[in-house]
């Protein structure tokens, strides 16, 4: 069953101001006459649509005469093999005392960088490196909060073409050696703490053990955010921040253009399932794409105010620190999005005069549920879009924003991932947005939705793929030599197609509604169903503040079958009764099919997720089948696995 489309669009452009944006004028300069022409143009022309594309956003560096080799093959597919650049140099080009960066560490700490400071910085974490011995094809590991200095030290590395990756501080110590160990970083640049909810979350002690425990590294910096001058003493090799930092010669950066395919990023997928894969982005291949995605997609245009909520550990960061190159003034926030009387974002919003806000769908539930109405209690006049992702919003958590933020608005649900650290499916300024739908196909990105028997299909759900290759695939994975891991990944379901694990439908709008991933799908009689709808209906209620669907096998032991069980957390003086559970059943029986009603409904106190608040399915499902779950370090609160064990209410 599909989502009760409404052909009435919720927002369409301001015919008045349409013909202004990016992407109008890039059709325009295209000559293709509508952005559905421009999309097909640029699928079927793929090395004259990218070569366009980087002049049109004016990259910098050699493009070369030679585009795409190998055109057919996917992987094996070469793109610009004659072009020299680098990625920080493209976001560096703004030099002037404008603002680069606005930080806010919840409403504890807040900080400015204008553009001059901010390569004045990198140049002077860059002299560290070179001093390091840190060159071309090194790894520089950041342990770290979303600060300013994440950013200074992620291009000061992209810089000497050496490779960045991330994780958040929130992330335990074999969470990061799973990570971190496995790509031999030669500098870790770490954090002394940081602040959740109003509370100083110390991270010296962490920092100990993983140094310790990382024969790599060569040298460990320390950034101070809770204390100026934190005990770093027991930390081998480190160094304070600040202390390299404050060099008064003045200094430039040194920008080594490499080669297109170069490594710029080592990305890691959730690890819930095993020891994380660490996927390798290119320099070119995230710069184009990045540079597609904010000036045409998201109309970032030069003087205006990104904001994405997001850690270090989840690819979005890597996505909004490239609005540098759009010309656009970052705002960074670290800490809970719930802070000071859970108003904190929509304050920061405000007070920043923010133009594009992005957070996760689950974010939009929460704040729905909380009953806030940023749009009556804040003034949000500049703001033009808001992206959301993470997960699938819900056409209810459309009607939200709507209705609660603000009418004349851009809401651009996005999905794509780490695995390409951009989207397939994205907003677009020019198009209408419909209730519950993403708006578009991402240009250049030949998507298609495919049957069990690999035929593209419409109106009609089935797998996410993509038929063609694109720049930002990854080069591969790290420590894969053969290529076998990075092929299973994504090559195995359709021959010489990318196949992204996600369960789709393309509408007849052309844009596209994600049901979930494939892998947690569920099979009840042998009808295939997203978890997404089944969240659709039972979020709706409100004593429920959250849930996670299963299919268990059943009956247990002979895998004939699998029957729905829903877990559900329920508001604070709710509990889980009869009559509820009957409301439950109906809410959905009414609102899809008889398949979608769970057969048991079961109260949890927590619902396990991902760092990047993703809900994981998966390790429920094992735990559920007395299965052991591969990774629970890549948990954010694994303790709530515990709910899921051995509940008698699923005996029978």
């Amino acid at each position: 069953m599909s989502y009760a489309i409404d052909q009435a669009p919720l927002w369409r452009p301001n015919p008045q101001t349409v013909g202004d944006t990016r992407m109008a004028a890039f059709i325009q300069a295209m000559g293709r006459g509508d952005y559905a022409a421009t999309w097909q143009w640029s699928v079927d022309e793929p090395a004259e649509f990218w070569s366009r594309l980087w002049d049109f956003c004016a990259a910098v560096g050699e493009k070369g005469s030679e585009i795409l080799v190998d055109r057919k093959k996917m992987p094996g597919a070469r793109w610009f093999p004659q072009a020299h650049l680098n990625y920080a140099e493209n976001q560096l080009q703004q030099r002037d005392d404008g603002e680069a960066l606005v930080f806010w560490g919840e409403d504890k700490v807040k900080r400015r960088v204008s553009r001059a400071e901010l390569y004045r910085e990198v140049a002077r974490f860059q002299a560290f490196l070179i001093a390091a011995g840190v060159g071309e094809g090194d790894r520089v590991a950041g342990y770290l909060p979303n600060l300013p200095e994440t950013l200074i030290a992620m291009l000061a590395t992209a810089a000497l073409g050496a490779i960045w990756s991330s994780a958040s501080p929130d992330f335990g110590v074999q969470g990061v050696l799973d990570r971190f160990g496995q790509i031999e970083p030669k500098v870790l640049v770490c954090v002394d703490g940081y602040w959740y909810n109003g509370k100083a979350v110390d991270c010296l002690e962490k920092n100990v053990e993983v140094v310790a425990r990382m024969p790599s590294l060569e040298k460990v910096v320390v950034v101070p955010y809770l204390a100026e001058q934190p005990e770093i003493g027991q930390i081998a090799k480190a160094v304070n921040w600040n202390a390299i930092t404050a060099v008064d010669a003045e200094k430039e950066v040194i920008f080594k253009r490499v080669a297109f395919d170069q490594p710029l990023f080592i990305m890691f997928s959730s690890g819930t399932t095993g020891v994380p894969k660490c996927i390798v982005h290119c320099h070119g291949g995230v710069l184009l794409q990045h540079l597609k995605e904010h000036q045409l997609h998201s109309d970032v245009c030069p003087g205006d105010r990104l904001f994405y909520f997001t850690t270090c550990g989840w690819m979005m960061w890597n996505w909004l620190v490239s609005g540098l190159a759009a010309g656009a003034t970052l705002l960074l926030y670290d800490g809970s999005p719930f802070a000071a009387r859970g108003k904190v974002l929509f304050d920061y919003a405000e007070a920043e005069k923010m133009t594009h806000f992005g957070t996760s769908a689950k974010y939009i539930d929460a704040a729905a549920k909380l009953g806030l109405t940023p749009g009556k209690t804040h003034d949000l006049a500049p703001l033009r879009a808001m992206f959301s992702t993470g997960s699938p919003l819900s056409p209810e958590g459309f009607d939200w924003v709507y209705r609660e933020i603000k009418q004349d608005i851009l809401l651009a649900s996005i999905s794509g991932g780490t695995d390409i650290v951009s989207c397939f499916v994205l907003g677009n300024p020019v198009l209408p947005v419909y209730r519950g739908e993403i708006q578009c196909r991402g240009l250049g990105m030949a998507v298609q939705v495919f049957n069990d028997n690999g035929q593209p299909v419409r109106s009609e759900k089935g797998e996410l793929v993509c038929t063609t290759p694109f720049p930002v695939m990854p080069v591969g994975f790290w420590n894969d030599g053969d290529g076998a891991k990075y092929r299973a990944a994504y090559f195995e379901r359709f021959d010489n197609i990318w196949c992204h694990g996600d369960f789709a439908e393309l509408t007849a709008h052309d844009g596209l509604i994600i049901y979930g991933r494939s892998d947690a799908t569920l099979n009840p009689g042998g009808v295939r169903i997203g978890t997404a709808e089944i969240y659709r209906q039972v979020e709706q209620l409100p004593e429920i503040l959250e849930s996670l669907v299963i299919g268990q096998d059943w009956p247990p032991g002979k895998n004939d079958d699998v029957r729905v069980v829903l877990f559900v957390k329920l508001q604070e003086g709710h509990s889980l009764d009869v009559p509820l559970i009957e409301r439950i059943k109906k809410q959905i029986k009414d609102n899809t099919t008889p398949r979608h009603v769970p057969a048991k409904v079961v109260q949890v106190i927590d619902i396990p997720r991902t760092k990047s608040g993703k809900i994981v399915e998966l390790a429920v499902r094992n735990v559920v089948h007395a299965q052991p779950v591969k990774n629970v370090e890549a948990l954010a609160n694994p303790e709530a696995l515990d709910y899921f064990r051995n509940r008698s209410e699923m005996a029978d």
